[in-house]
């Protein structure tokens, strides 16, 4: 099937991007006819790269800042006769949206004025961030936060109601979109580069006399990065002196991180054989969200050697084997966790475990199955 792709976000840091970049590759390494419509350079440009054709259309100075890598541009619309004229030369038999950006708007615009069955799939819960956003306005507005919420995700799935296949990154979440969409959703989960992401790669001593606590991801509120402060100063507090983290990424937050954390390593923004280096020295991953729908960063840990502590919330439950390859907790049982692991010699047999159930996750899977529901779909 000749497939139109319009995902939200493609050069930026974060999981839509990493997908959308491995749903490009993929098509090129399987010659999969493959149009990928994005936001990227300063003036419009169209490449193709041989069964995939790509169209990068900048956004405007009146783009509102989301995160630091993140907008969303008002005035998008203004490519649509662009982005008209090349679905119309490509003639998809599918169009896939990432959500409702001004690509997904754009993507389900077009497939309903031509009538091309259209497809989507789920790689934020934008109604979690709405209200942990809002938390601050609680004191002062007890229901805000929640209201927020509810209101944002009747408004999403009220969109996403407009495909006619939906994909989320697990179970939960299809569950929740059929129920709020009355579409059929099904299991998109995200693979793991293992030959980047290796154990092979670590550069420090297996026992150098310092714990490495590891996090990656954005520095934002939803990501319940505050907890990582809190998680030092509780181990210290019980006599454990020789841990230290190494915070990966950037975002709103890290200012405060910074003033908390004063001996932690934080590298910025880390990409390739850096991050794969950074991820294999750490000792163990604490990914304390729990708003992500799956989580990248905790597979590519696995990958690299490193059991990752997780929360109950969110999607990284369902990729952890809790005392296998890692720890699933509570937010405030992390701090007891982590000490319990320093005790013990568990570690090590995670370690293996972690790795070894890395190997098994391959993007070339994951896009099998959903080219698989396309045909069996449309």
């Amino acid at each position: 099937m000749r497939i139109a792709f319009l995902p939200d976000s493609f050069h930026e840091v974060n999981g839509v991007a990493h997908t959308a970049r491995n749903y490009t590759s993929y098509a090129q390494r399987h010659n999969v006819p493959f149009l990928c419509i994005r936001a990227g350079q300063q003036q419009p440009a169209l490449q193709q790269h041989g069964s995939v054709l790509s169209l990068e259309l900048p956004r405007s100075r009146l783009s509102v800042p989301i995160e630091k890598d993140l907008s969303f541009d008002p005035l998008f619309a203004r490519h649509a006769r662009a982005v008209g004229y090349v679905l119309k030369q490509f003639r998809p038999d599918v169009i896939h949206i990432t959500g409702p950006s001004e690509l997904g708007i754009l993507g389900a615009f077009f497939a309903r004025r031509h009538g091309i069955p259209l497809a989507a799939s789920w790689h934020t819960n934008v109604h979690e961030y709405a209200g942990r956003r809002l938390q601050a306005l609680s004191r002062f507005l007890p229901a805000l936060p929640r209201a927020a919420e509810a209101a944002s995700l009747s408004l999403t799935a009220r969109f996403y109601r407009m495909a006619r296949v939906l994909f989320a990154p697990n179970e939960e979440l299809c569950e929740l979109l059929e129920r709020r969409t009355g579409r059929p959703a099904h299991r998109m989960p995200r693979g793991v580069d293992t030959d980047l992401f290796n154990p092979a790669r670590r550069t420090r001593p297996q026992d150098d006399g310092t714990f490495l606590l590891g996090y990656v991801g954005r520095l934002s509120v939803e990501k319940n990065v505050a907890l990582l402060p809190t998680i030092q100063l509780d181990l210290r507090a019980r006599g454990i002196a020789n841990t230290r983290f190494v915070i990966v990424g950037h975002g709103s937050e890290e200012a405060a991180l910074r003033s908390a954390l004063p001996d932690a390593i934080f590298p910025g923004v880390l990409k390739g054989e850096a991050l794969a280096q950074a991820y294999a020295d750490m000792d163990l991953f604490v990914f304390p969200s729990e708003t992500d729908t799956f989580g990248n960063v905790v597979l590519e840990a696995l990958a690299s050697g490193v059991p990752a502590l997780v929360t109950r919330g969110g999607g990284p439950k369902f990729i952890v084997l809790d005392n296998r390859t890692g720890l699933i907790r509570a937010p405030t049982e992390f701090t007891e966790s982590i000490a319990g692991l320093l005790l013990s010699d568990q570690l090590r047999n995670m370690s293996s475990a972690a790795r070894q159930n890395a190997l098994t996750w391959s993007w070339d899977a994951v896009f099998d199955g959903v080219r698989q529901v396309y045909e069996q779909t449309f």
